[in-house]
């Protein structure tokens, strides 16, 4: 079974998408129409910003959401997913591939995440963390024995978890962590504590606008973030969605699940290739590939 994947936050550089938009005549009217929607030409921050411009969270999010939905609908016929996931923002992209959501009911809500998440980080200074070489449930223990805002976040491959939370609640765990034997404890250069209860004002803010949005029924399941299950019903794919922001990533679990499932390759859509790198530490015999038009 083939499996697609999406590339989250980070994965992000300037130029990403120009290519599609010389190439293809649908993906320079999809690049257009989403000038117009987010109210800005965002292609000429992808196609020539700085590294600074497109590193902002409500930029770097429909960015990365554009280049990965668009080059998926340029594959034409060749595209034919019988499995989908997403890391973090990647899970819209997976959810207008699978059929789930409309690109453009999609681009919207990915903007209103962007903005929403924004905000949340400047209502309260907070950072995130990546813990190497540990195991998951030391890392887990640790965060929870602080007496501050700490949990983990991310877990993007064995011996690879992301902590998220307030900067003293990060700082602390990350001493404690080196003492228990981490590799490394490297506090990330990101906006805020993304997937922590710190972005509950955000999870609210969300909520609202995925309830008024009409999800359908997908063409293969989607497996989620926050349970590693495979999904095609629309309510369980909204309820996910919704706690996505305060809950963690668990892509190491997905990949496992969707490898369980009869996954024999992945095929990672959009900017980059983290996604494989993360999927060959899990498996390292599974086949992975980038989409190519």
């Amino acid at each position: 079974m083939k499996a697609y994947v999406f590339p989250g936050q980070g994965a992000q550089f300037v130029g990403m998408g120009k290519e599609l938009y010389e190439t293809s005549t649908l993906a320079k009217e999809l690049f257009e129409k989403a000038n117009e929607i987010i109210g800005f030409r965002i292609t000429d921050v992808m196609f020539s910003g700085t590294d600074e411009d497109l590193k902002q969270t409500k930029v770097t999010q429909p960015a990365i959401f554009l280049h990965s939905v668009i080059l998926a609908k340029t594959l034409g016929d060749s595209f034919k997913p019988e499995m989908v996931a997403g890391h973090s923002l990647g899970e819209f992209s997976a959810l207008v591939a699978n059929g789930a959501l409309a690109f453009e009911d999609a681009f919207k809500l990915v903007i209103a995440r962007a903005n929403a998440m924004q905000k949340a980080c400047e209502l309260q200074p907070s950072t995130m963390a990546a813990i190497l070489g540990l195991d998951d449930k030391v890392v887990e223990e640790v965060c929870a024995s602080i007496d501050e805002v700490v949990v983990a976040a991310n877990y993007n491959c064995p011996g690879q978890l992301v902590i998220s939370g307030s900067i003293e609640g990060v700082n602390k765990a990350c001493e404690k962590l080196k003492e228990a034997g981490a590799k490394r404890a490297l506090v990330l250069n990101v906006g805020g504590a993304f997937h922590s209860p710190l972005m509950e004002p955000a999870r609210v803010e969300l909520e609202a606008a995925i309830n008024s949005t009409a999800f359908n029924t997908p063409i293969c399941p989607v497996y989620q973030n926050v349970n590693a299950q495979p999904t095609s019903d629309p309510e369980v794919i909204k309820k996910n969605l919704i706690a996505q922001l305060t809950g963690a990533v668990r892509w190491t679990q997905t990949v496992q699940a969707m490898l369980a499932d009869g996954a024999t390759s992945f095929t990672e859509v959009g900017p980059g290739n983290v996604l494989q790198g993360l999927v060959k530490k899990v498996s390292k015999d599974v086949a992975t590939e980038s989409a190519t038009v």
